[in-house]
């Protein structure tokens, strides 16, 4: 016997929406190592980032939309707690970490350290090429060691609880803007306890150093 009822995946949304219900299941492996030789230290143990522009973290995330994936990569600046790159991408290629990593050296200058995990990524010539003509120093977290870059996934869980989760984006174009309008709101209008309630860029750009921009 047939006791259901027949209801579009919209409303069922909705409701959700209304009842404050949220499906929470996990996202693909992101973290799949590439060719051992192209692995370099942590360099960051016991190391505090003392200026913008000393240590920054890269990492990427999946986005769930509408039963498909889409990509996030992020580049923070650890002392500051700004986002100073990213990019969405349809695939895990290395293209849109590569391009990511560039945008943010143009516009905000080349930091001393670029911390990342060891996946494929980051671990591909191409990323670590880019790195040292950059005259960047290269860090990675140890293997199944996912605290070494605690900062950025606090801001994954941030933006996924706040914006992603509940605004359920069902294009890229939309979701593209909200990414966008999000990290707005964060770099530029989110007070953080951690910066003596400051805001990111408040304590990016009003600190005595001043970071080299690339030609």
């Amino acid at each position: 016997m047939n006791l259901g009822f027949k209801v579009n995946r919209k409303r069922i949304q909705r409701y959700m929406r209304e009842m404050g219900i949220r499906v929470i299941y996990p996202g693909p492996n992101l973290s799949k190592r590439n060719r051992a030789q192209y692995v370099y230290p942590y360099l960051l143990r016991d190391v505090k980032p003392a200026h913008p522009n000393h240590v920054w973290g890269i990492d990427i995330t999946y986005v769930a939309m509408q039963g498909r994936w889409m990509y996030l990569v992020a580049i923070i600046d650890w002392y500051s707690r700004a986002i100073v790159g990213y990019e969405l991408s349809h695939t895990m290629n290395k293209e849109f970490v590569i391009k990511a990593v560039k945008n943010a050296v143009t516009k905000h200058g080349a930091p001393i350290i670029l911390n990342s995990d060891q996946g494929s990524q980051f671990t591909s010539p191409v990323y670590i090429d880019t790195l040292k003509e950059n005259g960047i120093k290269i860090s990675m977290d140890g293997k199944g060691r996912a605290l070494d870059n605690a900062i950025t996934e606090r801001f994954w869980r941030t933006i996924k609880w706040e914006d992603i989760y509940i605004k359920q984006y069902e294009t890229p174009r939309d979701l593209r803007k909200g990414i966008d309008a999000y990290i707005y709101e964060y770099n530029h209008e989110r007070r953080h306890s951690s910066l003596n309630d400051r805001k990111p860029m408040e304590v990016y750009y009003s600190t005595n150093y001043l970071p080299q921009k690339s030609a």
